[in-house]
C-alpha cells in the first residue's frame, strides 16, 4: 500500500488546528473526501456520446455583454470588476489583485466568446495575483508573462503551481499555501486563506494532481471575499461558513456542469452554484466560469437564464449580481 504523505507550507500559518496536511500518494494530491481519477473510460463516454441540449446549444446567440474601457484602473475606491470566465481584477484597502488571470484564448487554441474591457498592457501595478489551480482556463503562462513584464506582483498560490509558474517567469515573486493556510503578507489591514475546494489539477496528461487546488477567502478593512475556484458540490463550503462566519460577497462557478456524469464532482451548475452560496452564508453572490469558454454541453447562456430566473422566483437567499464583463462593483 502507497504510503501517505502530508503536505503544508511550514513558513506559513495553519488556521485549522486539526488539518496536518494536504495528504499525497506517489506525488499526487488527493482530496481526503473524494479522490479524483480522472476516468479516460468516462471522458470518452463524454465525447462520444449524444449531447440532448445541441440544437439548443447551436442556436443560443447570447453572449455576455462588454463594458470596454480601462475607466476602473484609473479610480480609487474599493471595488470587485469580472474579466470574464474566472479572472477579476480587485481593489480592496489600497492593493490591486488579479485573480486567475487569463486574458486570450485558453493556450491560444479554445475561442474566446466575451472580449477583454481594456487593454492588458493597462494593467499596471498589480501588488498580488491569486491562481486557484494550474488548469489552463484559469492558469495561462502568457498572460502571466505579459502581467510580469509591466509589474512586481507577488503570486498567491498552492502548492507546487508557483513552482510550476517560476519555470517560465524568471525572478518571480511567490508563495504556495496549502488548505488552510495564510499567505505571509506585509499589509496589516490584508489577510488571504487558501481554502479547500473538490477537483483536480493537471497541465498534461501525465501530471495528474502533482499540483494543489483551492479558493481564496480575502479579508481586508472588514470586507470578506470568497473567490471559488474550481469545485463540484460538496461539504467544504459549510466547513468554510464556520471558519469565516460573516461572507460579504462570494465568486461562484456556475457552468461546465453538463453532463453531470462528467462534471459534477469537479464544476457546479448554476442550482448547485446557489446552495454553495446558501452553504457560506454570504451576503452578495457573483456567479462566474460561464460565457467566455465554451468547457462543456450547456448553451453559453443557459447559466445567465436559470440565475436570472432563480432570482426572479426568490430562490436565492441574499443578492444575486450577474456582472457584466468590465462593470465596476463597488465594495
Amino acid at each position: 500500500m502507497a504510503e501517505i504523505k502530508y503536505l503544508n507550507n511550514p513558513e506559513l500559518k495553519t488556521i485549522l488546528p486539526s488539518w496536518k496536511g494536504n495528504p499525497v500518494i506517489n506525488v499526487r494530491f488527493v482530496d481526503p473526501n473524494k479522490r479524483f481519477e480522472g476516468k479516460f473510460s468516462k471522458a470518452l463516454k463524454w465525447k462520444l456520446g449524444k449531447n440532448e441540449k445541441q440544437e439548443e446549444k447551436k442556436n443560443d446567440k447570447w453572449r455576455l455583454t462588454v463594458r470596454k474601457g480601462n475607466g476602473f484602473l484609473k479610480q480609487k475606491e474599493d471595488c470587485i470588476v469580472w474579466l470574464g470566465h474566472a479572472s477579476f481584477f480587485m481593489q480592496l484597502s489600497g492593493k490591486r489583485f488579479l485573480i486567475d488571470p487569463v486574458f486570450g484564448r485558453i493556450s491560444g487554441v479554445l475561442p474566446r466568446y466575451s472580449e477583454l474591457p481594456c487593454a492588458i498592457s493597462d494593467f499596471l501595478n498589480i501588488d498580488y495575483v491569486l491562481l486557484s489551480h494550474a488548469h489552463r482556463d484559469h492558469c495561462d503562462i502568457s498572460s502571466l508573462k505579459k502581467l510580469a513584464a509591466r509589474n512586481n506582483f507577488t503570486l498567491l498560490t498552492s502548492l507546487n503551481t508557483g513552482k510550476f509558474v517560476s519555470s517560465s517567469i524568471k525572478n518571480l515573486n511567490f508563495q504556495e499555501a496549502g488548505w488552510y493556510q495564510q499567505y505571509n503578507l506585509p499589509d496589516e489591514n490584508l489577510r488571504i486563506t487558501f481554502l479547500p475546494t473538490q477537483h483536480w489539477s493537471n497541465r498534461h496528461l501525465w501530471d495528474l494532481n502533482e499540483t494543489l487546488w483551492g479558493s481564496f477567502m480575502i479579508e481586508a478593512d472588514g470586507k470578506n471575499i470568497f473567490f471559488g475556484g474550481d469545485s463540484g458540490y460538496c461539504s467544504y463550503p459549510k466547513q468554510i461558513s464556520t471558519l469565516f462566519p460573516n461572507i460579504d460577497i462570494a465568486m461562484i462557478g456556475a457552468g461546465a456542469y453538463h453532463p453531470s456524469f462528467m462534471m459534477s464532482d469537479v464544476h457546479t451548475s448554476p442550482q448547485e452554484a446557489v446552495q454553495v452560496f446558501h452553504d457560506l452564508k454570504a451576503k452578495t453572490l457573483i456567479p462566474m466560469h460561464y460565457g467566455t469558454f465554451d468547457l462543456a454541453d450547456e448553451p453559453i447562456g443557459e447559466p445567465y437564464r436559470l440565475l436570472t430566473q432563480m432570482d426572479q422566483e426568490k430562490k436565492i437567499n441574499g443578492e444575486l449580481r450577474m456582472l457584466e464583463v468590465g462593470e465596476v462593483m463597488a465594495v
